[in-house]
């Protein structure tokens, strides 16, 4: 009986510590893959107004969510050339699949992509909440 004891205690203690460890950080540590395109921006799903000349990140709608992800900065690599940019999420891309991003037209260059192609492939995740390049 004593051990029945101390095996519910052990996994209540651990349930405890899984349900209070934060969840977004999961976030941070999923890479994912998908098309890249730009997108001349203005004002955001955020609420914020940008420039073509801002690192700033539409998601997909199927992650934006209620917008939990806004102002944080993703890490972005063109998986062609390896070259890498961070991003700020600034908008919600309405017509984006699940892991594609839509960026600001200097976001997109700084990938070395040619605004004339108009896509490239990227593997893309979001920095911890308190990044700031």
């Amino acid at each position: 009986m004593v051990h029945f004891a101390t095996l519910v205690i052990a996994l209540c203690a651990f349930f405890a510590f899984v349900a209070a460890s934060p969840v977004a950080n999961l976030e941070t540590r999923t890479t994912n893959t998908g098309t890249g395109t730009w997108y001349e921006v203005g004002l955001g799903a955020c609420g914020s107004t940008d420039a073509d000349s801002d690192y700033v990140v539409a998601i997909s709608h199927d992650i934006y969510g209620s917008g939990d992800n806004c102002n944080q900065y993703m890490r972005i690599e063109n998986t062609a050339n390896g070259q890498v940019a961070y991003g700020q999420t600034r908008d919600k891309c309405m017509g984006c699949e699940s892991t594609a991003i839509d960026m600001s037209p200097s976001l997109f260059q700084a990938l070395g992509a040619s605004l004339d192609d108009g896509t490239v492939t990227v593997s893309w995740n979001f920095m911890s909440k308190d990044y700031s390049p």
